[in-house]
């Protein structure tokens, strides 16, 4: 038996109406998908400076390397004064931010808590 290489599916646009990029995340944020989506980001605030929407529908799962980009993302888009949303982060994947206590450092929406 091999060793599975999860996957993840970034679909990434920019809402002009909201004045944001949207991200959708699909699949695994782990070791072996982090470094994709470093790249996706950067290459979109290259492109244009503005806040971050992630959404996290179909996001199974994220571990340390996975909370490690988010943070240095949140790091960035903090120097260029924009802000970082995630968004209906399902609650396996939301106890990692509670555990961790960085539930503090990032602005949820689309749960409970709005």
């Amino acid at each position: 038996m091999g060793v599975k290489i999860m996957s993840l599916d970034i679909n990434r646009k920019f809402n002009e109406k909201e004045d944001l990029w949207k991200f959708s995340l699909i699949g695994d944020l782990d070791i072996y998908t982090s470094n994709k989506f470093k790249e996706e980001v950067s290459e979109a605030l290259k492109f244009k400076q503005k806040d971050l929407e992630i959404d996290g529908s179909d996001l199974d799962y994220i571990d340390s390397t996975g909370l490690g980009v988010l943070i240095s993302i949140l790091k960035i888009t903090n120097d260029s004064k924009n802000k970082i949303y995630l968004k209906n982060i399902q609650p396996n994947v939301r106890k990692i931010f509670d555990i961790t206590e960085l539930d503090k450092q990032f602005t949820f929406r689309g749960e409970n808590n709005g």
